[in-house]
């Protein structure tokens, strides 16, 4: 019997890559959730008519886009078991969705993200600061826990059983590191499978700017040292 699958999309100004995004995810996806964050754009006209559930979350934020899709499915009567979270950009290659979910359907593990490798990535695709970033958080993260990350990509899934056990708090741009330490701090299994990474379409709204580059810096670097020392 296949698991039920359905995916989660922050989403915030993507009315140009949206459809994109849905068209390109596989069949085997129960359902397909984008969350619109604030968008002053045709993102949710674009998503609904694509044939995804569109929900609204007015509060700026990743995490409080993802939190908005986790709690939509916790109030479903069906019961989820793999949650994907990828972005609405089209940076991501959707149809790769089978290769992230294959290790948890068929060896039960955990956790699965999807890494953006060099070798698999356009030119251009990961900013400067990006790829220092990534660099020096899964650093820390090795040598604070032991870590075998090498990534803090977006696309990943998750057991949806997992996914509530790690108690997600974050609202902005810590989500995803905050996630990783959760499953290394609970032990939880976990294995990178690599992806290949596009240029985006339209401009990010956290590397394309300083100040998103700085904040979110900064909020990568304050969840690793908060559970460095508890």
């Amino acid at each position: 019997m296949k698991p039920i699958i359905k995916v989660i999309i922050p989403a915030h100004n993507e009315a140009d890559a949206i459809t994109k995004v849905i068209h390109d995810i596989p069949d085997s996806v129960e359902e397909i959730i984008v969350v619109d964050n604030a968008s002053t754009d045709s993102t949710s006209k674009n998503a609904k008519n694509a044939g995804a559930t569109v929900l609204f979350e007015p509060k700026k934020g990743y995490g409080h886009a993802c939190l908005k899709g986790i709690d939509y499915i916790e109030n479903q009567k069906e019961t989820t078991e793999i949650v994907v979270f990828l972005d609405g950009d089209y940076s991501d290659y959707p149809e790769e969705l089978e290769k992230l979910v294959a290790p948890i359907i068929d060896n039960n593990v955990d956790f699965v993200l999807g890494t953006r490798a060099r070798a698999l990535r356009e030119k251009g695709a990961m900013q400067p600061q990006q790829i220092f970033g990534n660099w020096l958080a899964t650093t820390l993260m090795t040598l604070f826990f032991k870590s075998k990350f090498t990534d803090l990509g977006p696309f990943r899934a998750i057991k949806y059983p997992v996914l509530k056990a790690l108690m997600m708090e974050d609202k902005t741009y810590g989500w995803t590191v905050e996630m990783q330490l959760k499953i290394l701090k609970k032990e939880f299994t976990y294995l990178e499978v690599p992806v290949n990474y596009r240029n985006r379409i339209g401009v990010s709204k956290v590397s394309g700017t300083l100040k998103g580059s700085i904040f979110a810096g900064i909020k990568i670097l304050t969840w690793i040292f908060k559970y460095s020392f508890k």
